[in-house]
């Protein structure tokens, strides 16, 4: 068995993609637009042969997505958690668990679904301004 992908159901697909591609460098690796059934899936992956996040966009779609604690969440390695956690800051990205222990922190997309974001290899030396942060909202 292999794990292929999980689905997201997004609202506004430019507000996903700027999340998923531009602020957490996922790469796009397939689009299929279908017209008749009015949506667009877009495949993200860290790379190329990856695992990937599917984006299910519902074209013109006024429905509200709750998500509830039954999905969990999306989980991402980084090779630095502190500098990947002020890069997403810097851009306008909260910070809903800050990497206070070096080693994991939570953010949102957009569509409000969990991610976890976990230091590659071992934990680094926790330090300030993580050290001191508070958790803010839910993750």
């Amino acid at each position: 068995m292999k794990f292929l992908h999980s689905m997201v159901r997004v609202k506004d697909l430019d507000a996903s993609l700027k999340f998923y591609h531009d602020q957490l460098g996922l790469v796009e690796t397939k689009r299929i637009d279908v017209p008749e059934g009015k949506f667009t899936l877009i495949y993200l992956a860290t790379a190329i042969g990856e695992p990937e996040v599917e984006l299910t966009h519902n074209w013109g779609s006024t429905e509200e997505y709750d998500t509830g604690r039954n999905f969990g969440h999306l989980a991402f390695e980084v090779d630095n958690i502190y500098d990947f956690c002020q890069k997403l800051m810097d851009d306008g990205v909260e910070i809903n668990r800050p990497p206070r222990c070096g080693n994991m922190a939570f953010i949102k997309s957009p569509d409000n679904i969990s991610i976890e974001l976990l230091q590659k290899g071992e934990a680094l030396a926790p330090q300030e301004p993580w050290l001191s942060m508070e958790n803010t909202g839910s993750w």
